[in-house]
């Protein structure tokens, strides 16, 4: 009896081991609440070495979008497949800002904007997709996107594809949550818990992450990716 009791112990431990499955990857902080490790900045109004005002900054643990200069915070880092939480609030007059998915050349549009899908956090507006040099579809695309003959990805094109939503946002001042999942060429969007967007057959399924400076004060309080 001893023997068999002996080799029944590891065979069930190793059994449950297995069950387990492999641990998920670690969450990436992207703003480590102290300085902009990671990041770097486009900002057209300093090229040149102007002296500018900075568009970024980390204030009070928080990484804060000036609104002015306008202009993009990038990672360092290429990222795909992973699932981002963005928490941002507006502290005083609402504006327009974004998550900006699959960056890659830098002032793709109007000299100032990477190539990329822009996942919207303008006030009311948040989840819509801009399309930047980049192209994603929707199910229900003339709904939301206008007449097919206007669709594209550059300046005279119709970019902008409507969410699925209204009210989706907390009232002004409060904290906000975005999830974006960017599974393959699928993008998915979250606000506060609710399905906002969803497009497939995106024309990039890699490229950096960034964030806009675009006129407006919105601070992030966590910028969290979850490798997929």
């Amino acid at each position: 009896m001893t023997p068999l009791r002996l080799v029944a112990v590891p065979f069930f431990a190793l059994f449950a081991g297995c069950a387990a499955g492999p641990a998920a990857p670690d969450v990436v902080e992207l703003c480590n609440g102290v300085d902009l490790a990671g990041w770097h900045a486009d900002v057209p109004a300093a090229d040149g070495g102007a002296k500018v005002a900075p568009s970024f900054e980390v204030v009070d643990g928080m990484l804060v979008s000036c609104g002015k200069p306008e202009g993009h915070l990038i990672t360092d880092a290429v990222h795909r497949d992973y699932r981002l939480t963005v928490e941002w609030r507006w502290p005083g007059e609402p504006g327009n800002c974004g998550i900006l998915v699959h960056s890659s050349k830098l002032r793709r549009l109007y000299g100032q904007f990477p190539q990329s899908i822009e996942c919207q956090l303008h006030v009311g507006n948040a989840g819509d997709f801009w399309c930047i040099g980049e192209d994603i579809a929707v199910p229900d695309m003339v709904a939301r996107r206008g007449p097919k003959e206007k669709w594209g990805a550059d300046e005279q094109h119709a970019r902008r594809i409507k969410n699925l939503t209204d009210g989706s946002e907390k009232p002004l001042g409060e904290w906000n949550e975005m999830v974006i999942e960017c599974r393959g060429r699928t993008i998915t969007i979250w606000v506060n818990g609710q399905l906002v967007n969803q497009g497939t057959d995106c024309t990039a399924d890699r490229g950096q992450i960034a964030i806009q400076a675009e006129g407006a004060r919105c601070e992030f309080r966590r910028l969290d990716l979850q490798p997929l």
